[in-house]
């Protein structure tokens, strides 16, 4: 009998019983004084956690609104746009350019490596009239990490602006906003930030926040004037009063650890799940794997296979592998409130589940590979 689900997946992710119960707490009107001083502790929070002194705006929405407020506030119809399409989410930045009509150059990149600096810089050098980038830092659809550091450089010697979906990657990698010179960053709740689904935020540099001003495409939610009035103690529109009780938890626990701990957690938790999988003779699907979630080929297995009991018979929740990749990967995460205790609970799930498909293992192998790195980085 599963007592419970144990979640290793890029998200939703587990939320901290601490922030649990912070959600129980009785709703108070989001037009007080009280409530202000919430707010306003969350923006602090948030730039925080972004790395940045500029606005952060807070949406009750997922982390596609996010996005699309970033296009909404940035794109005129006919205006060119660099999209970087390499995954499920790169492939959500085009989609929602092309619905508000700009002029797409798609830089496409196999799922199995990502975009280069190189790449980015002969595709502005070929299109000079490009009025933004939009990249991902980490596609947790291809288990990637975008070297944004090297790219920011690149496009900041352009007049175009850069935007950073870090939806599932803020808190999970290294992320400097305005040290390396991103102009806006969007990302959600339920990934790193460890809350439930329900808020989104964008981070946006002055040179981002002019530009908007000149943008005339139909927004009205997501307009991002209307936060800014409200910037940075209250809301235009009704807040996610529960959420925000919430997210100011969260946000004191990531800064008792500080995001320095949290992105070096992340990459010790990961470094032992890509060498638990190496040990066992397994494959990673991304030449560049990020600290989010190990994307791994499933070879002559069922990736789907593997997800359905890891999860019906075990009590593990991973995630599998999406369009092209579907059944031919699974992903196992390392995100956010997660131990190396997590990381080894899963893994020995995992050796119990190969072992049940027929795959040739000898138990304790994937997990005597993490556990080294596990003590050594006194990650548990």
């Amino acid at each position: 009998m599963n007592k419970s689900f144990l979640i290793m997946s890029p998200g939703p992710t587990t939320v901290p019983p601490e922030v649990l119960m912070e959600g129980a707490r009785p709703i108070i009107h989001h037009r007080t004084p009280e409530f202000r001083e919430y707010v306003d502790e969350c923006t602090k929070g948030l730039q925080y956690i972004f790395q940045t002194k500029y606005r952060v705006f807070n949406f009750v929405s997922t982390g596609t609104g996010a996005m699309e407020s970033a296009v909404a506030n940035l794109i005129n119809p006919g205006d060119k746009a660099i999209a970087v399409v390499g995954g499920k989410f790169g492939e959500r930045w085009s989609k929602i350019l092309k619905s508000y009509k700009a002029n797409v150059v798609e830089i496409k990149v196999e799922w199995s490596t990502v975009v280069s600096p190189e790449q980015i810089e002969t595709a502005l050098k070929e299109n000079p009239d490009t009025k933004v980038v939009y990249i991902t830092l980490t596609d947790t659809s291809a288990g990637g990490v975008t070297p944004v550091k090297e790219i920011a450089k690149v496009v900041n010697k352009t007049d175009a602006l850069l935007v950073v979906d870090a939806v599932s990657g803020l808190l999970a990698e290294e992320y400097k906003m305005d040290e390396w010179g991103v102009d806006v960053t969007v990302s959600s709740s339920q990934k790193g930030v460890m809350l439930p689904p329900g808020l989104a935020f964008a981070a946006v540099n002055d040179k981002a926040f002019e530009a908007s001003k000149k943008i005339d495409s139909p927004k009205f939610y997501f307009d991002w004037k209307a936060y800014d009035k409200k910037f940075p103690n209250d809301t235009p529109y009704t807040a996610g009063v529960s959420l925000m009780y919430q997210l100011k938890k969260a946000l004191e626990m990531i800064k008792e650890e500080t995001v320095e701990h949290i992105w070096y957690r992340h990459k010790v938790l990961a470094d032992a799940t890509r060498a638990a999988v190496k040990a066992i003779g397994l494959e990673l699907l991304n030449d560049h794997p990020n600290n989010v979630a190990t994307a791994v080929i499933s070879g002559s297995m069922d990736g789907q296979e593997v997800v359905k009991i890891m999860r019906e018979k075990y009590g593990i929740i991973i995630a599998g592998g999406q369009e092209p990749y579907k059944g031919k990967i699974f992903r196992l995460g390392h995100l956010g409130y997660v131990t190396g205790k997590d990381v080894i609970t899963m893994l020995g799930a995992l050796e119990m589940t190969l072992k049940d498909l027929g795959y040739d293992l000898e138990f304790g192998e994937a997990v005597a590979a993490a556990l080294p790195i596990l003590r050594e980085g006194e990650i548990w």
